[in-house]
């Protein structure tokens, strides 16, 4: 497609290796490079895929319409992020919602001094469920929004987990807690810590010789990821984490309860149950690829989340199909 979207990658695994899939799917988009910091002629690409080391990125300026940011919010964004933005528009889905405003000020600053647009936090949490708190409480003010994850795999939580020293493989699953989930839905408006609605469990696979206390300890008193949650740590063996925690399966639930009249209950709640959290998040980077290349086009520049952004820019559908489809 003489028009389509030209798409680079930056960083190469779960996420990165699904879009590379995704992008397929989209007949408007096409990938150009993936970057790695790793030696671009070890990646285990797709046939055909360019690879570049993220150095070269400068060279890729005028030949990438946006390039989609692949890592882990601890450490990865905050950097990778105000690297890529200096060249190119961007798209990443950092999901630390309490560093959210810190993050979003950094590349508002920076998108703006290059003048490319910086799409953050664009996943389905924050993303899509961003938008379903936000249209509820507009929608039913006065009312109790509720957001429950999993039963699933967090990525980035596992990937906090990978970078404590001595840990060689590790997982985590986010459990909702079952009795306030119902307590919920039947609309008893519960005050609930993240604490009282999440469970973390864990899988590990330690180095030889590592502590592994040291490795509960830091796990468990993990700024904005850990503490203050329910944490189960199970150290197993490389082989059976390999043979049973394989799948990134997610998912979860965003349930708003208000009253309308003289005290009619209404209950919004959108609900995911993922196969693939990669794939999904990845399929909705790419939506808001289109729209971050769209606002470039119109001479925008800065930061956006979700909530900026019009649906409409959204769909590889013109207008007039939207109005006809959809409306």
């Amino acid at each position: 497609m003489g028009n389509a979207i030209k798409i680079g990658i930056c960083g190469y695994g779960n996420l990165g290796a699904a879009i590379e899939t995704e992008i397929t799917k989209n007949p408007d988009m096409e990938l150009a490079v993936v970057f790695t910091r790793r030696d671009p002629s070890g990646l285990k690409v797709k046939a055909g895929t360019k690879t570049a080391h993220t150095g070269e990125a400068a060279d890729w300026k005028s030949k990438l319409d946006a390039v989609i940011l692949c890592g882990g919010s601890a450490t990865d964004f905050p950097a990778m992020g105000l690297d890529f933005i200096k060249y190119f528009n961007t798209v990443d889905s950092f999901d630390n919602h309490d560093k959210i405003p810190g993050y979003y000020e950094s590349m508002d600053a920076a998108a703006k001094a290059a003048g490319n647009i910086s799409i953050i936090s664009a996943g389905w949490d924050p993303g899509l469920f961003s938008l379903l708190r936000l249209y509820s409480g507009a929608i039913l003010p006065g009312g109790h929004t509720y957001t429950f994850w999993g039963y699933g795999v967090s990525q980035g939580h596992s990937d906090a987990i990978r970078r404590i020293e001595g840990v060689e493989k590790a997982i985590q699953y986010t459990a909702p807690v079952a009795a306030a989930v119902d307590s919920v839905r039947r609309g008893e408006n519960p005050e609930l810590s993240a604490g009282q609605k999440h469970a973390r469990i864990c899988y590990v696979t330690a180095a030889p010789g590592a502590d592994t206390d040291k490795i509960i300890n830091e796990i468990k008193t993990m700024p904005y990821y850990f503490a203050g949650y329910d944490v189960t740590v199970n150290f197993i063996s490389s082989d059976e984490f390999d043979e049973k925690h394989g799948r990134l399966t997610h998912g979860g639930n965003v349930i708003h309860t208000g009253r309308t009249g003289d005290g009619n209950s209404q209950v919004m709640e959108l609900s995911l149950k993922l196969d693939s959290n990669p794939e999904f998040t990845g399929s909705v980077m790419l939506a808001y690829v289109r729209a971050a290349h769209r606002l470039s086009a119109k001479g925008e520049s800065g930061a956006r989340t979700v909530l900026d952004i019009p649906p409409a820019l959204l769909s590889c559908m013109d207008y007039s199909e939207l109005l006809k489809k959809l409306v």
